[in-house]
Parts: structure tokens; sequence; C-alpha cells
């Protein structure tokens, strides 16, 4: 189970961090979600938003000296607070930023890590109470998907299956173009130029795009 953040279709919203807050109670002060944007305010600006990757090889399950972190069975990273000591060593170790502590202060007094769950809960049983006031509720168990994703308005985050949203990201970069600059924004978003079709597929030439054209072109902006 993976995220992936579009970042062609992120408005930054924050619509994911807010449902983060709401669905799983989390403190004030804490976000287990967050919508970070790049180049602010200059052409090519960019949203994405941001929580832990629930990495395969994660580095915050390497570092921990208690061994608190472990994958379930979808590949989930969780933790387990009643063996973390808040030593801070995964919060250093992310490099999303993932985990965090609960209150600010000195490092013996910030408390337990806390993190995203991929809405999957913690170690206790499933859907208890006890489950929700350290982790949040567990929607896997309930089967749906993490929250963030399923309300997405512009489906940029998507959440599940690391095949399933593989695919579909590999078919959005088709739509829009190919290679690393994705520049088929035309292509993609005005159908117009191109009867609502895409031409030649994979690495062939496009005989519908427009050569050096991209989403964020500076000569589309007034100077």
């Amino acid at each position: 189970m993976k995220f992936i953040c579009d970042t062609e279709r992120c408005i930054d919203c924050n619509g994911c961090a807010t449902a983060c807050k709401n669905e799983n109670e989390v403190p004030w002060g804490m976000h287990r979600r967050r919508v970070v944007t790049v180049n602010d305010g200059v052409p090519g600006e960019a949203a994405i938003s941001v929580a832990c990757m629930h990495c395969t090889d994660a580095p915050c399950m390497a570092v921990c000296p208690v061994d608190c972190f472990y994958h379930t069975a979808d590949g989930i990273v969780l933790h387990s607070k009643d063996l973390c000591i808040g030593c801070g060593y995964c919060y250093y170790a992310c490099p999303f930023g993932a985990p965090q502590f609960p209150n600010p202060g000195a490092f013996n007094h910030r408390g337990k890590m806390d993190k995203c769950t991929f809405c999957s809960g913690g170690p206790e049983p499933d859907n208890s109470e006890a489950e929700f006031l350290k982790y949040g509720r567990n929607r896997i168990a309930e089967g749906k998907l993490p929250v963030c994703a399923e309300q997405c308005g512009t489906k940029a985050l998507l959440g599940g299956d690391a095949s399933i949203i593989a695919d579909i990201y590999r078919q959005r970069v088709e739509t829009r173009g190919y290679g690393p600059e994705l520049w088929g924004w035309d292509i993609a978003y005005e159908t117009r130029r191109n009867n609502g079709k895409v031409e030649n597929k994979g690495d062939g030439p496009r005989r519908n795009q427009v050569p050096n054209d991209f989403q964020n072109n500076p000569r589309k902006f007034p100077t």
C-alpha cells in the first residue's frame, strides 16, 4: 500500500490535511499530512501533499532503538506507542518529516511519537476504543482507503495498492506527454486541440504535441 501525489493536479486546497485531522482526531498542533508549496509565487509553482510514504525500506524502522516500527502484511509502516520511548531518532531519519512529537519542550517531555498510519490504526485490536485513542480510525479494517485520498477533489492524492495506483499515474503521464518533463498539459486538458484523443502513446513521436510546451510556461505569464 502506497501514496502517490500528482503535482500536476494538486491545487493546494489542504482538504487532505483537514480530512486527516477530523477523521483521526489528531491533536492541535500536529499534522500527519500537510501540503508543501514548491517555487511559491513564481512560474513553475507546484503543490504536493506529504505524509508518511510507508517506505519499503523505512529509515525510521532502521534507526529505532526499541524496534517499535513494523510493517503490516499490506506493507503499511506502523509503530507501537507502548514501546516508543520518544527518543526522536525517527524524527531525524525520515526524509518526509512524518514522525512528530505531540508536545513541545525538551526531548524527555515531548511524549510518544505520532505519524500517519495510512488510516490503518495500530497494534491494538481493530476498531477498538484503545486503538482509536492512540492511533485514530482504522479504515483499512473497514475495507476503506485512507480518508485523505478518498476526499481529494482533483484525485491528485492516490492511496492504495502500489501496482494499481502506479498504473493510474502511468496512464496520466502517457496522456499528458512522455519523458520526465511531462510537457503535455494541452493534450491532457485542452482536448479541442487534439480532438479528444492521444496519438502514438509510449515513446513514439506525437503529431499532436506542441514542441517546448509545458504547463507553467513562463511566456504565458504577464511580465
